[in-house]
């Protein structure tokens, strides 16, 4: 499928190209996030994986696209250009949706035929945002483990694993004695319905894992399994970042309901100990 969308793509970038051969050309390269002063800090560490990008001139919808990229356009002249960062939501790379709490680059520049603009946007997170967050950099880790289910513990952990930001991070090794790690966010939070709310994790695993979702309310709890990690190889494992949606379990919850966010994991099959570290988890709404 990923093979067949590519060709159809070449083959109208290349039509487009064959009856225009003049077309102006729009290079965009990766996102940079940067720090937003009216938020004072209160966004976090800013890692980020803004890969794809909506990109949009004079407003009208040119497509999206993962950076870097460079492709004709049939325009030339003044025009007016806005780049939204996108996540693949709940890891899913076929669901690309502009991130809410971002800020849309946007410039007015000329596209000139047979020429080349180069376009290096710049994000940061909107104001008035609210954010909790778990970046292991105190003492105090608001992560508790289950004391009934979980064998294994969440502890801070300071092993240089680069390229990555901050000190610490939270790590959990799981052995077939200690083959399942439970646990959730000790803090009850009261988010609103109707508005956007994600929770974002940067990952580095060799063992796979679920984050779940808990509302709590006067007439009982509803616990939901959200989104999955999966293993990834010791040879070739990395820090991964995912972007996990919450808004439509909020809005299907009874009103009144606080939430806790979960996570989970069993030894995987056929391993004798692995490791899940976890960092930056965010959970961010209006």
């Amino acid at each position: 499928m990923r093979v067949l969308l590519y060709l159809v793509l070449v083959g109208v970038l290349s039509a487009c190209i064959k009856n225009n051969p003049n077309p102006s050309w729009i290079e965009v390269n990766p996102f940079v996030l940067v720090a937003n002063p009216s938020l004072s800090g209160s966004e976090g560490q800013l890692s980020q994986d803004f890969r794809d990008v909506w990109l949009y001139i004079d407003d009208q919808m040119i497509g999206c696209f993962q950076t870097p990229f460079k492709i004709p356009i049939l325009k030339e002249g003044n025009v007016n250009i806005k780049i939204y960062p996108a996540v693949r939501n709940n890891g899913i790379a076929t669901d690309k949706k502009i991130y809410p709490f971002m800020n849309v680059y946007e410039i007015n520049s000329k596209l000139v035929k047979d020429q080349t603009l180069t376009v290096n946007p710049v994000t940061s997170y909107v104001n008035n945002l609210n954010f909790w967050i778990e970046d292991f950099e105190d003492a105090s880790i608001k992560i508790q483990d289950d004391p009934n289910t979980s064998l294994a513990s969440l502890f801070i952990s300071s092993d240089n694993l680069t390229p990555f930001n901050g000190f610490n991070y939270g790590k959990v090794v799981l052995t077939e004695l200690d083959s399942v790690w439970v646990a959730n966010t000790t803090e009850q939070l009261s988010i609103p319905k109707n508005k956007p709310c994600f929770i974002e994790v940067d990952y580095y695993n060799t063992n796979s894992f679920v984050q779940g979702f808990l509302a709590l309310n006067t007439n009982g709890n509803i616990y939901q399994d959200n989104a999955g990690f999966n293993e990834q190889p010791f040879s070739t494992v990395k820090w991964k970042k995912m972007y996990i949606e919450l808004t439509e379990l909020i809005g299907n919850s009874t009103n009144g309901s606080n939430f806790i966010q979960t996570f989970k994991a069993n030894l995987d099959s056929l391993q004798t100990e692995t490791f899940i570290c976890v960092d930056n988890i965010k959970i961010v709404y209006k």
